[in-house]
């Protein structure tokens, strides 16, 4: 579902009349916005430290007092310096038109003198929003495994068994991705040969256009689903735009290797006791 427009309508200064605002703000309302006001006699402060914990997208000041040209660039002031400076700051009220170069200087992104129509203002807000990015609060639990492309993994293993030392874990076969796959135990994380289970695997291809080699990192996380949510709303290509099936009961899914360079990324969710198994092998 698309998130609504979140608007802060705040009156700064001493300017005691909101008749103005209260329009506004019920006129965004019905526009689909949700809208925070702030109520009367707010200081720059208030406004910014409200918008910020409001998480708004805009910012409309109105202001009939006068003093638009000292409290409207002291908001933006201090968004600057709270770096959300990213908040798209609107104003209106009596502001006269040789102020208005100065205060779109300041950074207001517009002015709206009175008169002005409020499906304008609505639709200035929608074009200019600047869509939000998120992000997570902690990174990828750590590298799960490197998955490297094999034609044949009882030929590779004597290099990874005997000459490098590593201790095999097992084999599986991932039908849902047409890969038989061997694990190879490398401290806290694992190498995976991937040997296809037929032509039409994606390995298959990935050895027909570049031979034998490493073929991705897989990172391991908690949330997929909400990480690829999070990937997609972000504007980041994926290959799986739902999570699926993967070995040891795990839930994987790729992001393009555009999005990373030319590297393969795979974000793979293990349940607790799939975590406990693939550990015990």
């Amino acid at each position: 579902m698309e998130n609504k427009i979140r608007v802060l309508v705040a009156k700064p200064g001493l300017d005691g009349h909101d008749r103005g605002a209260l329009v506004i703000a019920q006129a965004l309302r019905d526009e689909g916005m949700e809208v925070v006001y702030t109520g009367l006699r707010q200081t720059p402060a208030q406004i910014v430290s409200a918008a910020i914990q409001e998480d708004v997208d805009c910012i409309g000041l109105s202001c009939l007092s006068g003093a638009h040209n000292e409290l409207f660039p002291e908001v933006m002031r201090l968004l600057r310096e709270q770096q959300a400076d990213d908040i798209l700051v609107i104003g209106g009220g009596v502001i006269p038109q040789e102020d208005i170069p100065f205060l779109e200087a300041q950074g207001i992104a517009k002015i709206f003198t009175p008169g002005a129509s409020t499906k304008a203002i609505a639709a200035f807000i929608r074009e200019h929003v600047k869509p939000k990015r998120t992000s997570w609060a902690a990174p990828p639990k750590k590298i799960a495994h490197i998955g490297i492309a094999v034609h044949k993994i009882e030929a590779a293993l004597p290099f990874y068994c005997e000459q490098l030392g590593l201790s095999l874990l097992g084999q599986e076969e991932v039908p849902g991705e047409q890969v038989k796959v061997a694990f190879l135990e490398i401290g806290e994380t694992r190498l995976e040969l991937l040997e296809p289970l037929g032509p039409d695997s994606p390995i298959a291809a990935f050895l027909a256009k570049r031979g034998e080699g490493i073929h991705h990192i897989a990172l391991e996380v908690d949330d997929l689903e909400q990480r690829l949510n999070t990937l997609r709303a972000n504007g980041v290509q994926l290959i799986n735009e739902t999570p699926k099936a993967g070995a040891h009961q795990a839930l994987i899914a790729f992001l393009h290797p555009k999005q990373a360079h030319g590297v393969l990324f795979e974000l793979c969710q293990y349940r607790q006791e799939s975590r406990e198994e693939a550990a015990d092998e």
